[in-house]
Parts: C-alpha cells; structure tokens; sequence
C-alpha cells in the first residue's frame, strides 16, 4: 500500500546543508511532471535513450526529485549502454532501500531512496570494478545538480568530491 502522505523525518541542523522537505500528495503532484509521478510514486520506468541524464557527462550530485536528497555522484557514473543513467555506488550508503521485485516474470532488486521512498531504479550484479554494480536509474526520480551549484543549492559539503586534486 502506497504512503498517502510523504512525512520526511530530518533534523534541520544535519552535516548536509540540504533539508528534505515535507510534502504531501497535492504537493507531489503539483511538482512532478506525469512522467517523474508515474516513475516514483508509481514504480514506473522511462524510455531508454530518452531520457534527461541518460548521457549526461558534466560534473555534479544526483538528488532525489521528491526529496532532494542526495543520492548519487556522477565521479560513479558510467557508459552502461542501457539508455539509462547508471552509476556504481549510491553517494552515501543509507540513502537507498532495496527490494525484490518480482514484476514481469523476473527477479530483481529495485532501488527505492530512503526518505521519500520514491522508486528510482534497479541494481544488478553486473556493473565495472570496483563494486561490480550497476545501479541503474531512471532520470525522472532524479535532478542533477551541477557542481558549480552545489554550495548555492544547498549541497556544499559534496563540492570537495570535485576538487581538482582528488584522483
């Protein structure tokens, strides 16, 4: 049974200069596009190829579109040849929940962020080194946050995880 209201439980004086906002079901509606509500709210899935972030190669943090928590980094992101946005780990491990979902007469394990508990995507076994995962993502569960915006947007703390001398 889906979660009528969205009650996103963070202190406000958390080490992330992002708050998770409260929203209920008017707001999500109001906010999303039909595609990113059918996506997140209703465990839906976006075209491969045809997607916002797809083939997105600029730097910056992936952020949860319900929430606007932080999820992924695009230091993790890769050419997976699906048409998605894939990465090979999430940018903190709590931020994720996964489930088995049996839909279409197969395993697998979705991916759903912790907070809003909007569904994102699928991980598989079969992603490069190091994790040897695929997290693979629709674009409508997430919006992109550049680096150059990450302090104005409230996300400053991942802005060293651009720093030219990291390796």
């Amino acid at each position: 049974m889906k979660i009528v209201y969205l009650l996103l439980i963070l202190a406000t004086s958390t080490s992330y200069g992002w708050e998770a906002k409260k929203m209920d079901k008017k707001q999500i509606v109001e906010k999303l596009t039909p595609m990113q509500y059918k996506v997140t709210q209703e465990d839906g899935t976006e075209r491969p190829f045809d997607n916002e972030y797809w083939d997105n190669k600029r730097e910056g943090i992936y952020v949860d579109i319900v929430s606007g928590e932080p999820l992924f980094s695009s230091i993790d992101k890769y050419k997976s040849g699906t048409g998605w946005p894939s990465f090979t780990k999430p940018i903190k491990e709590d931020a994720l929940v996964t489930k088995t979902d049996r839909k279409f007469f197969m395993k697998r394990t979705e991916v759903r962020s912790k907070l809003a508990d909007s569904h994102l995507g699928h991980v598989f076994e079969d992603g490069p080194a190091p994790t040897g995962l695929r997290y693979c993502m629709n674009s409508a569960s997430m919006r992109f946050i550049p680096k150059e915006e990450l302090e104005k947007e409230g996300y400053g703390e991942f802005a060293s995880l651009f720093e030219a001398d990291k390796k």
